[in-house]
């Protein structure tokens, strides 16, 4: 239906390649280089902390798609949304023998008209719309502060 192409370029900076002292760091690159960012491994794999992680990225797009869904469903509502923040987290733990992102906790904070029902269930109707939470395993539970 629809492609959502990257690019990630990586080089070895001039850096011997070996596990100890190859660099994490990364390119990627969105909609034909218009918008560029910087990643590297988790700190706990050699990587530099102050980049996001494919870990950190993937709790980012599970967070991005529950809000981006979320607001759609309140334009259609007639709910007006002045701010939404979200502090998520996601957990990578041991299951199986495999590390993964077995978990990820959504805790949004919206300001808007509506009462504290109304928003629960917008936000289980924005989970269940969510294009990336219905592509991953990981378990993602809402759990508005």
């Amino acid at each position: 239906m629809a492609e959502h192409k990257i690019r990630l370029t990586w080089n070895d900076g001039g850096r011997p390649f070996a596990y100890e002292s190859y660099p994490r760091e990364h390119q990627i690159a969105f909609k034909d280089g218009q918008d560029m960012l910087t990643a590297s491994a988790s700190p706990a794999y050699r990587g530099d902390g102050k980049h996001g992680d494919p870990e950190d990225m993937l709790v980012a797009a599970l967070s991005s798609c529950h809000m981006l869904s979320f607001l759609a469903i309140c334009t259609k509502k007639k709910i007006t949304v002045q701010s939404y923040e979200d502090d998520a987290v996601g957990f990578l733990e041991k299951d199986g023998g495999k590390l993964w992102i077995t978990r990820v906790i959504l805790r949004p904070k919206v300001v808007c008209n509506a009462d504290a029902a109304t928003l629960e269930q917008i936000h289980h109707l924005a989970h269940e719309a969510c294009f990336i939470a219905n592509s991953v395993k990981t378990e993602v539970t809402v759990e508005p502060r």
